[in-house]
Order: structure tokens, then C-alpha cells, then sequence
């Protein structure tokens, strides 16, 4: 049985991911990225909130605005390397 801080932090991750690919739309895969790349960026988040023992809106164990932080950077970075450039069209 997984521990409930986890689960937590995965249900917020998972929320965050697939919020983001509502706002920016793609296919499935992109909406699997954008899950699996907010899992990454909270647990990153996580991670440098409790080693710089950032106390800014924590909920128990999860400290909430470094990985939200983290998680949304990530989101954003992913986002620009998957996008596809606009082709100009020229009319002649």
C-alpha cells in the first residue's frame, strides 16, 4: 500500500500534467509527456525544497510551491522542445 504523502504528491502531479496539456492541447502522447514530466519536475521540486529547507507553503512533508515551481518549469521546457514550428506561408 503506498504511502499516502505519495499518493498525494502523485494525484497533484498528475493534475498539474494533464491541466497543462488541456491549456496546450496535443495527442495522446504529448498528454503521457506532459503526465510523466510533472512527476519529474514535483519529485525534482520536492527534492531541492527539502535540501534548501524551503518552508513557503508546505503541506506536511510536501513542500508544495518548489515543486509546483519545478514542475511547471519542466512542463513549460518540454513544451517549447515538442512544439513544432510554424512554417511562414508565402503566396506568389
Amino acid at each position: 500500500m503506498p504511502n499516502p504523502v505519495f499518493a498525494f504528491a502523485c494525484i497533484i502531479a498528475t493534475m498539474y500534467g494533464l491541466a497543462f496539456h488541456v491549456v496546450t492541447g496535443g495527442d495522446a502522447r504529448r498528454l503521457v509527456l506532459f503526465v510523466v514530466i510533472s512527476w519529474v519536475g514535483f519529485l525534482l521540486g520536492q527534492y531541492i525544497g527539502g535540501s534548501l529547507q524551503l518552508d513557503i507553503l508546505r503541506i506536511g512533508t510536501i513542500h508544495l510551491l518548489p515543486a509546483t515551481v519545478a514542475a511547471f518549469a519542466l512542463l513549460v521546457f518540454a513544451h517549447l522542445l515538442t512544439s513544432q514550428p510554424s512554417t511562414p506561408v508565402t503566396r506568389r
